[in-house]
């Protein structure tokens, strides 16, 4: 599943102990996958959190704080990382793409939390962020995805300048 390859890779940003083993954290996906999936809002609160979500297609993204926490704010984030996604995938947000492309999407998250501080909401300057820290990458690291994209780039068949 895609929450837990990221979750893997990014991890839980909590003080308390309420996610101390992979256990508890499938366990409150689990609640809130239950909690989210028919629900008419795209705020929920589940166990002291309050929990952001988007659906598209075959992925829901899901962003949560604390209870206290302003819920603009997490949408903020939320809407966030969705754009700066649908950017990165050119508007082609489903399961596949994210997993070829799933190098940028570590990248995006990186660029808008730091252990659970906020850096960045503009999905602009975080795509703009992500496209030069992965032009930095030597060829042979790249995937083909952003060696194809260069190359496109490179004969100008992306209408980019």
């Amino acid at each position: 599943e895609l929450s837990s390859g990221i979750n893997a890779e990014y991890g839980y940003d909590t003080d308390d102990e309420t996610f101390a083993t992979v256990k508890d954290q499938k366990q409150f996906e689990g609640k809130v996958f239950k909690a989210t999936e028919k629900a008419n809002s795209e705020v929920v609160a589940i166990n002291n959190y309050t929990v952001v979500y988007r659906s598209n297609v075959d992925l829901f993204f899901y962003v949560f704080g604390d209870s206290r926490e302003n819920e603009l704010m997490l949408l903020s984030v939320l809407n966030a990382l969705y754009d700066s996604i649908s950017m990165i995938l050119r508007k082609n947000v489903e399961k596949r793409a994210i997993f070829e492309n799933m190098d940028s999407v570590l990248l995006i998250c990186d660029e808008v939390v730091d252990r659970g501080i906020l850096l960045e909401c503009d999905s602009n300057n975080i795509v703009n962020r992500v496209h030069v820290r992965t032009e930095d990458i030597p060829l042979s690291e790249q995937t083909v995805s952003q060696v194809s994209y260069d190359i496109l780039k490179s004969f100008n068949w992306l209408g980019q300048s």
